[in-house]
């Protein structure tokens, strides 16, 4: 067992001193660290992310618009690698503050939009197009329920459990075993809720449903942090039958795509020729 560690009267960053995979690419300020212009595309839609699950909400529901006839949902994507610190460039922090991926541009109106935070830039989507919310008030509030649930819950899964599970350079037990816990009770609620209805919100797919499922759904198929086994995740049956019948629709597969090693750049529709099957429309 480790020695108890007494925290100091005043915390010092010390660069490098936490260890692990994070500590060369977290800091305790905000702003750019160099000035870097951002490229621009052809399309009015600019997103800059990363193919993380973060990343991979905002791609899935750009693609899933462009499979329903939204022409105007055309976008460029461009890496931001955080291994590199791409975030923190100038152009990124003009457009996200807070030096997160994903941060998209809007330049179909004068001057350009800036949108950050997936949750943000998921609803802004969606109302910008009409599509993926429900219409009705009801529908439209269990539907942003959900989102926002997604929001406050997935740092105990991501910056919790995956962190002290899978990226840590050591293992604790305490950390582990509150983390552990936490995310399998998220992992009942996602599966109670997903008993009776076949989406998140209901009956109809919503952004909820693109929000969720990288996260809850990677992690149960085993896509994130190699724990499907310790979670026990095949117990909770509802929430994998949701994450299979997601992870078949074609949007799906374009979207998770997007910004990795496979496709490290979007343009248009024929970047993805090639790229795990045709890029074909839903």
């Amino acid at each position: 067992m480790s020695e108890p560690y007494t925290p100091p009267k005043v915390w010092k960053w010390e660069t490098g001193a936490t260890g692990g995979f994070f500590a060369k690419i977290n800091r305790p300020i905000a702003g750019p660290t160099h000035e870097k212009e951002l490229p621009v595309g052809k399309h009015p839609l600019q997103l800059y992310s990363l193919g993380t699950p973060n990343g991979a909400k905002v791609t899935i529901l750009l693609e899933e618009l462009l499979a329903a006839g939204f022409g105007g949902a055309e976008y460029d994507a461009w890496l931001i690698r955080i291994d590199t610190g791409d975030q923190f460039g100038s152009g990124f922090v003009e457009i996200n503050p807070n030096s997160k991926i994903p941060a998209l541009l809007d330049r179909s109106m004068d001057p350009p939009l800036r949108v950050f935070e997936s949750g943000s830039i998921l609803l802004y989507l969606a109302d910008k197009f009409g599509a993926f919310v429900p219409h009705d008030v009801a529908g439209r509030a269990e539907c942003l329920n959900w989102l926002f649930w997604q929001m406050a819950s997935t740092p105990i899964l991501g910056g919790g459990f995956g962190h002290f599970y899978a990226y840590a350079p050591e293992k604790y037990e305490y950390p582990i075993n509150r983390y552990t816990m936490e995310v399998k009770r998220q992992l009942d609620v996602l599966d109670r809720q997903l008993a009776d209805r076949p989406y998140i919100a209901g009956e109809q797919y919503t952004i909820a449903d693109m929000a969720i499922w990288p996260w809850y759904g990677g992690v149960v198929t085993d896509r994130i942090y190699s724990a499907a086994e310790f979670l026990e995740a095949h117990s909770y049956t509802n929430v994998l039958r949701w994450a299979h019948h997601i992870a078949e629709r074609p949007a799906v597969k374009r979207g998770r795509r997007v910004n990795t090693a496979e496709l490290q750049e979007r343009h248009d529709a024929g970047d993805f020729a090639g790229v795990g099957g045709p890029a074909t429309a839903d």
